[in-house]
C-alpha cells in the first residue's frame, strides 16, 4: 500500500539540511499523493520553506524526541532518519510503521531498513538517496531545491533599487565557512586580490560580501579595502532566506565550502566553489548545475589533513575560473 503520510527527520545544518530536497523530491514524485512532513533543526527548517514537495514542516532536535511520540498511535506510514542520532531513531519507530535509517550493516529488523552507511566517500546527494534506494527509489534529478517567495522576490528588488543595484553585474564572495570548519577558508587577502583582478577586468563590477553575523566585521574590513563604490558588506544584515532572496539576482558567486555555496548551487547561479582537501568537490559540488567552475585543493584525499592551508589554490586558479564564467556570459549576451 502506497503512503499516505511520511516523515523526513533531518536535524542538520542548513547546508546538509538542503542536500536532502532531491530525496524529498523523489518521494513525492514516487508517491504524489503523499503528504511529507520534514522535522528539521530550528536554525535550518527555514531553508526548506515554499518547497512545494513538503506539507509541513516541524522545528525537531535529540531532546524533543526523546520526550515526545509515546503514545501508541502511528501518524505515519514511512520515515527516513538523517543522522546518527538513536534519539532520533526510536522517536521514527515509535511514530511510523515503516522506518528507513543508516547503521553499520544493511538488514531487516521487524518494522525498520536499515541501510549500511557507504564505506568510501560518496557524492553527498547520492548518499543522502540510499535510504529511498533501499526502497526501490532512484532519482534522476539531483538539483539541489530552494524556493523564493514572491514577498522575498519583492524584498530584494527594493534592495537592488535602494542600492542603485538594478542591471548591475553583482559578484557574491562567501568568506568563511562555520568556525568549527574554519580550516576550509581561503585567506581574505586572496578576496581582496580577486576582487581587484575583476575590476581591472571590468570595473563596473561591484561585490556583495556575503555571510553570518560572524563574518560581519570581517566582511566590513574587506569592503573597505576593495572601495564602497565597488563593495558592500551584507554579512550578518539581513536573514538567510533574504540573503537568498538576494543571491539569486547575483551574476556570479565565488565562495568557500560551507552553506551558502549548497544555496548558490540550488539558486543555479553561475559559480566558482573552492574546496579544501579534506572535503573533495567531486563530492560535495552540485549536481546537474549550469555553470559551476569548481577549484580543488592540490592535496589528495588520501594524503589530506585539516591543517592543509587553503592559500595553496592561487588567487591565479581562481581569477582563470572566475574569468572564464565572465567572459562566457559576455559571448552569450
Amino acid at each position: 500500500m502506497d503512503p499516505k503520510n511520511i516523515l523526513v527527520i533531518a536535524v542538520a545544518r542548513f547546508g546538509d539540511t538542503l542536500l536532502i530536497t532531491p530525496v524529498i523530491h523523489a518521494l513525492k514524485q514516487r508517491w504524489p499523493n503523499a503528504h511529507i512532513h520534514v522535522f528539521a533543526h530550528k536554525r535550518s527548517a527555514c531553508i526548506l520553506e515554499h518547497n512545494p514537495d513538503i506539507d509541513s514542516i516541524k522545528h525537531f532536535s535529540k531532546k524533543s524526541a526523546v520526550w515526545s511520540g509515546w503514545l501508541p498511535h502511528k501518524p505515519y506510514d514511512l520515515a527516513l532518519v538523517y543522522g546518527n542520532d538513536s534519539e532520533l531513531v526510536n522517536y521514527a519507530r515509535r511514530q511510523s510503521k515503516h522506518t528507513v535509517a543508516f547503521a553499520d550493516i544493511s538488514q531487516q529488523q521487524g518494522n525498520v531498513t536499515w541501510v549500511a552507511r557507504p564505506k568510501v566517500p560518496m557524492v553527498a546527494q547520492k548518499e543522502r538517496a540510499l535510504l529511498i534506494n533501499a526502497l526501490g527509489i532512484y532519482p534522476s534529478c539531483w538539483q539541489l531545491r530552494y524556493f523564493v517567495s514572491d514577498e522575498e522576490v519583492s524584498f530584494a528588488q527594493q534592495f537592488l533599487k535602494d542600492n542603485s543595484l538594478i542591471n548591475k553585474n553583482i559578484i557574491g564572495f562567501q568568506l568563511q565557512s562555520f568556525p568549527a570548519k574554519a580550516y576550509r577558508d581561503w585567506p581574505v587577502e586572496n578576496f581582496l586580490q580577486l576582487a581587484k583582478q575583476i575590476i581591472t577586468h571590468d570595473a563596473s563590477t561591484y561585490f556583495l560580501l556575503l555571510g553570518s553575523k560572524e563574518s560581519e566585521q570581517l566582511s566590513i574590513d574587506l569592503a573597505k579595502k576593495i572601495g564602497e563604490e565597488h563593495c558592500l558588506a551584507l554579512a550578518g544584515q539581513v536573514s538567510m532566506r533574504q540573503n537568498a532572496a538576494i543571491m539569486a539576482n547575483l551574476s556570479l558567486y565565488v565562495g568557500v565550502d560551507t552553506g551558502p555555496t549548497h544555496l548558490a548551487g540550488a539558486l543555479d547561479i553561475p559559480m566558482v566553489a573552492l574546496y579544501h582537501s579534506y572535503h573533495p568537490g567531486c563530492y560535495l559540488a552540485p549536481l546537474q548545475h549550469s555553470c559551476c567552475q569548481v577549484i580543488q585543493h592540490p592535496t589528495s584525499l588520501e594524503n589530506a589533513r585539516r591543517e592543509d592551508n587553503m592559500a595553496e589554490i592561487s588567487v591565479e586558479e581562481v581569477w582563470n575560473a572566475v574569468r572564464n564564467i565572465i567572459d562566457g556570459m559576455k559571448v552569450k549576451k
